[in-house]
């Protein structure tokens, strides 16, 4: 601020008004400094604090955003969790009716080896059966070959013995 002039009523001189008029000078410009370094104060604290809002509001967006990375991530794998639980009940399934296939088949293949045995100790017993019935046949064909070459042989022996006289 200008400083008002003293109002002497005596003339001055011109080195003293010169002298003034620089202490005015001086004093304005001082005064201007000090403006200047008050605002360059100011201005550095509104820039630091701006920073530091800059900085809290960065870190805000960063938050927010790995947030909705997170949660975006996060229902990419629930969904690939439910594809692959999906999956592998078919996959369960599937096999689930392979087993039983294989047990049915199994079942049956067993049922035809019991038939087939079965059939197989019917079939040997009839031939067993059927052997001694052959067996019994040429048992009693030799039995009565051999009868009747007893009955022979007797009846040349009793001839031999009887005609003796005969040779």
């Amino acid at each position: 601020p200008a400083m008002p002039r003293p109002r002497f009523t005596a003339p001055m001189t011109a080195e003293a008004e010169l002298l003034l008029l620089q202490r005015q000078a001086l004093a304005e410009e001082e005064a201007a400094k000090a403006k200047r370094e008050l605002l360059t104060r100011f201005l550095q604290e509104k820039l630091s604090r701006e920073e530091q809002i800059s900085t809290w509001g960065l870190h805000k967006v960063r938050t927010l955003w790995r947030s909705a990375q997170r949660k975006t991530k996060d229902q990419e794998l629930r969904q690939d969790i439910e594809i692959l639980s999906q999956t592998f009940s078919r996959v369960m399934d599937c096999k689930d009716g392979v087993i039983e296939a294989l047990v049915r088949d199994l079942k049956e293949a067993e049922e035809q080896q019991n038939r087939a045995l079965r059939s197989h100790l019917h079939l040997t017993d009839q031939l067993l059966h059927l052997q001694r019935c052959r067996l019994g046949y040429l048992e009693q064909g030799f039995n009565a070959q051999v009868g009747a070459l007893k009955a022979e042989f007797e009846a040349e022996r009793c001839g031999i013995s009887g005609g003796e006289g005969e040779w």
